[in-house]
């Protein structure tokens, strides 16, 4: 998967945007974020999970998946390896990560 691709998958969300934050772009959902690109390099994402989402990310797809280093992986942020990623496994983690971030008036029709 390249970051093209991650891009384009992040925007079909319903009212995902494209935004940026400590300069890498990012994908807000009612102003919040639910995933970042290019951290912490060019073949990263980032993907806001619940623990145990990231848990179960991890222990299936440790090759793609890893907590981000410090606090906020501790509270569910996992990196994305996107070399070795598939856009079905990506497509499922940014589901995850748009639905805890949407606001519920969103997921009604989700």
């Amino acid at each position: 998967m390249t970051p093209d691709d991650f891009r384009k998958l992040a925007l079909s969300f319903p009212e995902a945007i494209e935004s940026a934050h400590m300069r890498h772009p990012d994908f807000r959902v009612g102003g919040k974020i639910f995933a970042t690109l290019g951290y912490p390099n060019k073949d990263s994402a980032v993907v806001k999970l619940s623990r145990d989402e990231q848990t179960e990310f991890v222990q299936s797809n440790p090759e793609v998946f890893k907590p981000v280093k410090g606090a906020w992986g501790r509270r569910g942020s996992t990196n994305i390896h996107l070399p070795a990623a598939r856009m079905d496994l990506v497509h499922e983690a940014l589901t995850a990560a748009w639905r805890n971030t949407a606001p519920k008036r969103l997921l009604k029709n989700r």
